[in-house]
């Protein structure tokens, strides 16, 4: 039986598409105001731009490597499938793009900062082939979003729907799961190798994350503390443990061990 703290808790966490509840505190302060309100604060602002940035790259990096990976696609319904996948990421790009002009601030210069670390981790898990391709955007992609999900817990209003709205699933789960599942069916062997690269990517990502929150004082600061009331260090090492667990939940789907 829960206790009432325990009830409460459940009432206050983000839904997660894989099962994920990112526990978000009672609104108040920062993540009770609107837009108008909180950007007065010019640390909040520049953490704010910074977030918005570095999803925007990602966004537009997603786009460009679903195109890519759809050349690999075997069949000629699966290349239309990531290209519809890579259409729906630059969608989000466009409306990261379109926020950033509304606040007044350059797409561009908020984007320059995360590109090379993110550039980086894309040519370190570049896929050798097609299954390689989709664990990636299954999985790779996932533990960005649950570790922007995570952030979102403290933005004002108007930011948390739109990053929340942008990190919507595209298609990749049942895509993704439904072709890893039956070629692993049709060749147990490949579980083995890719089960490898799920654990690769993971260590990567998690690794491109940190670095990048640890290079921007104001996002660093949204997660420890200061603009963003309530997180501090001991609850930083809690998010990770949370996308952890939501990664190993995704390796499980796609049948493969974490």
């Amino acid at each position: 039986m829960e206790t009432s703290d325990e009830t409460n808790a459940t009432a206050n966490a983000i839904p997660h598409p894989d099962g994920m509840a990112t526990d978000m505190a009672t609104p108040d302060g920062i993540a009770g105001q609107d837009w108008a309100t909180a950007s007065a604060d010019p640390q909040y602002r520049a953490a704010v731009v910074d977030l918005l940035g570095a999803l925007a790259y990602g966004e537009l990096a997603a786009f460009e490597r679903l195109a890519e990976d759809a050349k690999l696609a075997p069949a000629l319904a699966d290349k239309a499938e990531l290209a519809a996948m890579a259409s729906a990421e630059f969608a989000h790009f466009e409306r990261l793009r379109g926020q950033l002009m509304e606040i007044g601030e350059d797409p561009t210069s908020a984007m320059e900062p995360f590109a090379t670390a993110l550039d980086e981790f894309h040519r370190q898990t570049a896929p050798s082939d097609w299954l390689e391709g989709l664990v990636k955007a299954y999985v790779g992609d996932s533990i960005a979003s649950d570790f922007y999900r995570e952030v979102a817990a403290r933005l004002d209003l108007e930011t948390r729907d739109l990053v929340l709205a942008v990190l919507d699933d595209t298609g990749h789960a049942s895509f993704a799961v439904e072709k890893v599942r039956a070629a692993i069916e049709a060749e147990p062997r490949v579980g083995g190798r890719l089960a490898l690269w799920g654990r690769r990517l993971m260590g990567e990502a998690l690794s491109q994350a940190q670095r990048v929150v640890a290079q921007r004082d104001a996002l660093s600061t949204m997660l420890v503390g200061g603009v963003a009331e309530g997180f501090d260090l001991a609850e930083v090492g809690r998010m990770f443990n949370r996308i952890t667990e939501a990664h190993t939940r995704r390796m499980a789907a796609l049948g493969l061990a974490a």
